[in-house]
């Protein structure tokens, strides 16, 4: 009988944890407590044997080589984010943006044929921001007059590229209407792929870019109507939530609406003149 492979890569020692623990926070705001140090070895064992280090505490020790750290910290960064994300997540946000924001904003517009600017903060894979654009050109083919523009930012380059392609798997499709489905989805050619893809109508409506919400200025226009920024709070410290909110409320215009997640609906308070009109749904 053959004796059983062992892992040749060792756990982080304190010492490492903590300095990967403080780069995280310094650069992202995002707390690594103790519980999600199994989490972090089992996620960097991948990229430590692609650099052909002999364990991951030789890793941490070549991190900061100059040559490398910045595209070496788009890895890391890629590693630790947590990038849960689904069509329709949370759906009464977008029937609230359908229903009651849209209308409130093309009345405050002011003229017909407005423009409206959504940005989704924390974009992920891209899905909040094509269940945007779905709703969005359902409301257009129903009657609405308006042009749209939908903007994602996030700071992990491996969902960003994942959100650019608009490729995804069919089991992914479950909380999408059917006649959605229908409409705005291509299946791919081989069905044993069992992929599909955003139609380009919608792809076209979308952008996305990298963008760290710790960043001291965010290079986005300041007239946004609607903002989400959902289930990416929580990870922050109380003052940076502030922060983070503050500035997102700069970039929203008079009466735009700010959208976070349910364990989030409390961050209003720190923030002046940030009216809540439901539990999770803001305007400035």
């Amino acid at each position: 009988m053959m004796p059983a492979v062992q892992d040749t890569a060792v756990h982080l020692s304190d010492r490492h944890f903590r300095t990967i623990a403080e780069l995280i926070e310094g650069q992202v705001g995002i707390k690594l407590p103790q519980g999600k140090r199994l989490m972090l070895e089992g996620r960097l064992h991948k990229r430590v044997r692609a650099l052909n280090f002999s364990d991951l505490n030789e890793y941490v020790d070549n991190l900061f080589e100059a040559d490398h750290f910045d595209t070496e910290l788009t890895h890391l960064i890629d590693v630790v984010t947590t990038n849960k994300t689904d069509f329709f997540r949370e759906p009464q946000h977008f029937t609230f943006m359908r229903d009651i924001a849209v209308p409130a904003l093309l009345k405050s517009h002011g003229r017909r044929n407005a423009n409206l600017k959504i940005w989704s903060s924390a974009s992920s894979t891209g899905m909040e921001a094509y269940t945007t654009a779905m709703v969005l050109d359902d409301m257009t083919r129903n009657g609405s007059r308006f042009q749209y523009r939908i903007l994602g930012t996030d700071i992990s380059t491996a969902v960003l590229r994942l959100a650019r392609t608009a490729i995804y798997t069919r089991d992914v499709l479950a909380p999408v209407p059917e006649n959605f489905v229908k409409r705005y989805f291509l299946s791919s050619r081989d069905k044993s792929r069992g992929e599909v893809r955003v139609v380009p109508e919608l792809r076209r409506m979308t952008h996305f870019m990298r963008m760290n919400l710790m960043d001291g200025s965010y290079p986005v226009d300041r007239d946004v109507d609607i903002i989400f920024c959902r289930n990416v709070l929580i990870y922050f410290e109380r003052e940076t939530q502030r922060k983070v909110v503050e500035q997102l409320c700069n970039h929203l215009r008079p009466g735009g609406y700010l959208l976070v997640g349910h364990s989030e609906s409390m961050i209003h308070s720190a923030v002046p003149g940030l009216k809540q009109v439901q539990p999770t749904i803001f305007q400035v």
